[in-house]
């Protein structure tokens, strides 16, 4: 349900351009949030992709584990799988405790790419 690519030919010879997309927010931190959630790149190769085919499984096993994000209105509730959804420092700490207490399908690649995102200002999760 995870995976990453080297590069974009490699993305795109998987299956073209029907992914989420979880990205790292670059930002430095005290970025306002409506700046944050303003204007985003998509296609990052250190993001983590989730095949069209797979979405279904994604909100079944992870749907409400990914709560609380920002969306680009600024309002904040359940992920919305057609925009931008921001999740900060604290929301990724919190999503990390819950897959490991939760223990989702393929929850092992998901979890090594969140720590990863410790680094970084949050992380996005960009819908289709």
């Amino acid at each position: 349900m995870f995976y990453r690519f080297r590069n974009q030919d490699e993305r795109r010879a998987f299956g073209g351009g029907d992914f989420y997309e979880l990205q790292f927010c670059r930002r430095p931190a005290g970025t306002p949030v409506k700046r944050i959630v303003d204007k985003v790149e998509f296609w990052r190769d250190d993001s983590l992709y989730i095949p069209g085919d797979d979405t279904a499984l994604f909100d079944r096993e992870y749907g409400e584990i990914f709560t609380g994000g920002t969306y680009n209105n600024l309002q904040t509730g359940p992920w919305d799988e057609y925009g931008i959804n921001y999740y900060d420092p604290g929301l990724t700490e919190k999503i990390i405790a819950e897959v490991l207490e939760r223990k989702p399908m393929e929850s092992t690649k998901l979890l090594l790419w969140l720590y990863e995102a410790r680094k970084y200002n949050g992380f996005y999760l960009l819908g289709v």
